[in-house]
């Protein structure tokens, strides 16, 4: 009971510290409508859009990352200590390294996104006279091929390390809390069958088998639509 009671307050206490940190009221609430982009310009917002919409699509087995929200939570991430690498160590040398040596760049993420953005559109303007967000899906894949493995040329930015970023952004916004503004109305959670970070499970953890009858929750609560207002 004490292990079960000290986790419990090790949740709770990180939510305190979130809410603290944001600056409000834990019982202020407001409903979500449309988010101001807090770093991405309009067309770098319809480039996110267009190039998650491959990476997480809609299906039949659901909703995608697009109507997740994850530009959104991109944006917003980007425009925070993340974006900047402000608990990085960002000094030189900045040669490749080891996958196990972490982050060799000598941008930080926000500048990795706006300035690999803005290449690959040149690139795609100079193909086929439409920047990237224009072009059809199939267009589009064969890109972000490109940009997986490398071989795009962007100039002096690498097109691995912007596309291993995307990638891994697109995951964490599909699957975050929706108290980051990403995984909109539980669409991650609900893809994969997580009910969300319920206090205590206990009398369902044995029942093998069975559909989990209550609602999905977040650390806000059961509605996804509502964020505090400092997140806004």
């Amino acid at each position: 009971m004490l292990l079960a009671a000290t986790g419990s307050a090790i949740v709770l206490g990180c939510l305190v510290d979130v809410r603290r940190a944001l600056a409000v009221d834990p019982g202020q609430l407001p409903a979500t409508g449309s988010h101001n982009l807090k770093f991405l310009t309009s067309s770098e917002s319809e480039f996110v859009d267009s190039a998650i919409d491959r990476l997480i699509p809609s299906d039949a087995l659901g909703p995608g990352a697009v109507e997740a929200g994850v530009t959104v939570f991109i944006d917003h991430q980007l425009a925070g200590p993340y974006g900047s690498a402000a608990d990085w160590y960002m000094q030189g040398p900045w040669a490749d390294g080891t996958p196990q040596q972490g982050y060799q760049r000598r941008r930080t993420p926000a500048e990795v996104y706006r300035a690999a953005i803005a290449a690959v559109d040149g690139h795609s303007r100079r193909a086929s006279n439409k920047v990237f967000a224009e072009l059809g899906s199939d267009e589009r894949d064969g890109l972000l091929h490109a940009l997986e493995d490398g071989t795009l040329d962007l100039g002096d930015v690498s097109a691995k390390t912007f596309f291993t970023l995307l990638w891994q952004n697109t995951q964490e916004g599909f699957f975050a809390d929706p108290l980051y503004l990403g995984n909109r109305n539980f669409i991650g959670w609900k893809l994969i069958g997580y009910p969300g970070p319920r206090y205590n499970y206990d009398g369902a953890i044995r029942r093998h088998g069975e559909r989990y009858p209550l609602p999905t929750v977040g650390l806000m609560g059961r509605d996804p639509s509502r964020q505090p207002a400092g997140l806004r």
